[in-house]
């Protein structure tokens, strides 16, 4: 079962045809709920909805670690530069290796030249990949 991708409004909604493109069912939050929203909105409609969230900001595993939840998976990408056609094929790789995590719980933070998985809950430690 493939994953299905929120893509927070801190990211180009461009996103949307290169993840689907590469097989990932995809949606920008710009099209599914309030651009203003808060980011827990945000998290309690990706879990409601089967969905991870992919984002920019760092508030999303902020509240992973604060609350100890088990969901939404996020992929948090960290980059000056977050636009697909500088990042496509550092997230599809991270996207193909983490997959199994991110459907059973995971944050993945991934930059330009690594990532890193944390299951959920977080508890503690991290396992780097």
């Amino acid at each position: 079962m493939s994953i299905k991708i929120l893509i927070d409004m801190n990211l180009s909604p461009d996103w949307v045809p290169v993840l689907a493109g590469h097989g990932w069912p995809a949606v920008h939050w710009s099209t599914v709920g309030d651009p203003h929203a808060a980011d827990r909105m945000i998290m309690d409609w990706a879990v409601a909805n089967g969905y991870i969230v992919f984002t920019h900001d760092l508030d999303f595993g902020t509240m992973l670690a604060l609350t100890y939840a088990k969901g939404p998976s996020v992929l948090q990408v960290r980059a000056e530069d977050v636009f697909p056609d500088h990042l496509e094929g550092i997230v599809i790789a991270a996207l193909r290796q983490h997959e199994a995590d991110l459907s059973s719980g995971a944050l993945v933070v991934i930059d330009e030249s690594k990532s890193r998985v944390r299951i959920l809950p977080i508890l503690g430690g991290i396992a780097c990949a």
